[in-house]
């Protein structure tokens, strides 16, 4: 497989896995869902970071005693139907504000 630098070598009609996505080197932000690469939408405007850090303030409260945690981005999120959701069949990668 051809070594992947630059978000311009990838097909875009091509539908990719969350283990293409790992060996991507490029500094572009992208996300995949259904296998299709997005690139997400331009920087979260002032209010969204706002709201963004009420939301994760509060949950992170809420969640002092017990012993879930709360993550913020960047940390891929891989959403799958199946339980053997091994990277070469894994096909939607997200990084939510708040996760």
């Amino acid at each position: 497989m051809a070594l992947i630098t630059s978000l311009s070598q990838l097909d875009p009609n091509g539908s990719y896995t969350y283990a293409d996505y790992l060996t991507w080197q490029f500094d572009e932000f992208v996300e995949l869902i259904k296998g299709k690469v997005l690139r997400p939408m331009a920087g979260a405007s002032r209010r969204h970071q706002q709201l963004s850090k009420r939301l994760e303030y509060a949950i992170e409260t809420h969640l002092r005693r017990s012993q879930c945690e709360m993550y913020h981005a960047p940390f891929d999120v891989r959403l799958t139907r199946s339980a053997e959701g091994s990277d070469t069949r894994i096909q939607t990668v997200v990084q939510p504000d708040i996760f």
